[in-house]
């Protein structure tokens, strides 16, 4: 395993005191801040931001001015020292050993200390890497400097085409460069969503039914909470999403099926129901677990999903309860933006996923014969076929439904 250094808030040979802000990193799961554990000076750093970081690898050293460093040192790493900071750089054999700086030895025969993520930046931007003064170690390039230099770069000239653009061609149609893009490096959580997601659906048979509940009493229910909040009679503002959450969790304990994960040759079947709840960050998409969700009253439901999406969108949620295998079943929920129908995508090896969606008015018969237009919640439940067949998924969302429509608390 390894983590992505983040941003250094400390530079070498600079004062450090316990409970400073030393370094940011991230994992395939969150973003998270490290402080000194320790006083003294910062004596070395080993890895700079934009580096990949093996788990239990030292990455900086804090000490006394004058310490060496060296046994610290991780041996594949770029180190940067407090006493080579203030020495004026010698000859490339003249550095020891264990300072290991990835020179480019460019066409113009000048010779370049560049990182390996700024060098790929460079490549991709077509950034000259001559014509920058590097901000890292030592004048190093590092990736923030390519960015820089890539907002200044003059754009390039737009070819003149030989042919006349037709007169009905709209200027929208015409290809530029130059000027009509941008590119940007994808951060470590989005490159690992994108891996999940094309593994889920690259490693799965998932189709996806869909199906409305009668909302109305959700929305009674919603209405009372409400007010008992605002009166402060309970201390939790339950919401739409919380009553669908416990009226999914009582479906789930009359089909166990569904909270499963399937893991090829076989079935994983779980006795509790551990929540997985999809959480739109900054980052990126997060979906922390709920463990034993099915023990919880809905008020006591409520306050810990709201606590573990704020904690997932600070990032100072548990990793652990990141992992997909942390839940049994995961519930998504894209009603507040008014989407009537989606294909959620399982979160492997879960065996199934619910998609909320909004509230809208339709019509239904109410009586024999006697129509008016009620309020529906959409629901799009996509399902691992390997795992379910069809009708034991249809029975499961219309026991959701049944439960939405009759939930009593």
């Amino acid at each position: 395993e390894s983590c992505i250094m983040g941003q250094w808030h400390k530079s070498v040979g600079e004062e450090v005191k316990k409970g400073d802000l030393l370094f940011s990193y991230e994992t395939d799961k969150a973003s998270f801040e490290e402080e000194a554990e320790a006083e003294g000076i910062l004596l070395a750093i080993f890895f700079e931001e934009g580096d990949e970081v093996p788990v239990l690898t030292n990455v900086a050293v804090i000490g006394n001015k004058g310490e060496s460093t060296d046994e610290f040192a991780p041996g594949s790493a770029k180190v940067f020292s407090a006493d080579e900071a203030e020495k004026p750089e010698g000859k490339a054999e003249e550095i020891p050993s264990v300072i290991e700086f990835d020179i480019e030895e460019h066409e113009s025969g000048k010779r370049i200390r560049i990182s390996p993520l700024a060098k790929n930046m460079a490549l991709r931007t077509g950034v000259d890497i001559s014509r920058i003064k590097g901000s890292g170690p030592r004048g190093r390039i590092i990736a923030r400097d390519i960015e820089a230099a890539g907002k200044t770069a003059p754009k390039p000239a737009v070819a003149t085409p030989v042919q006349a653009v037709k007169p009905d061609l709209q200027k929208a149609q015409i290809m530029q460069t130059g000027d009509d893009f941008e590119v940007k490096s994808i951060s470590n959580i989005r490159k690992l969503i994108a891996n999940a997601m094309h593994q889920s659906l690259q490693n799965s048979a998932q189709l996806t039914h869909h199906l409305s509940a009668d909302a109305r009493k959700l929305l009674q229910l919603r209405k009372k909470y409400k007010e008992a909040f605002t009166n402060g009679t309970v201390s939790q503002n339950v919401t739409i999403n919380d009553l669908v959450c416990f009226a999914t969790i009582r479906a789930l304990e009359k089909f166990p099926q569904a909270n499963t994960h399937y893991l090829d040759d076989k079935m994983k079947w779980f006795k509790k129901v551990h929540l997985g709840l999809a959480v739109d960050t900054e980052r990126g998409l997060m979906v922390p677990a709920l463990q034993n969700a099915d023990d919880l009253s809905l008020t006591g439901l409520s306050y810990q999903l709201q606590q573990l999406a704020t904690q997932a969108r600070s990032g100072s949620v548990n990793p652990d309860l990141l992992s997909p295998e942390a839940a049994s079943f995961t519930i998504s929920n894209l009603g507040n933006y008014g989407v009537e129908m989606f294909t959620p995508v399982i979160n492997l090896p879960q065996t199934a996923i619910l998609g909320v969606c909004t509230i809208t008015p339709r019509p239904k018969e109410i009586e024999e014969g006697v129509y008016a237009f009620v309020p529906m919640i959409g629901l799009s439940l996509t399902y691992n076929h390997q795992a379910l067949d069809g009708g034991e998924a249809t029975r499961f969302l219309a026991e959701v439904k049944a439960q939405i429509e009759n939930l009593a608390v």
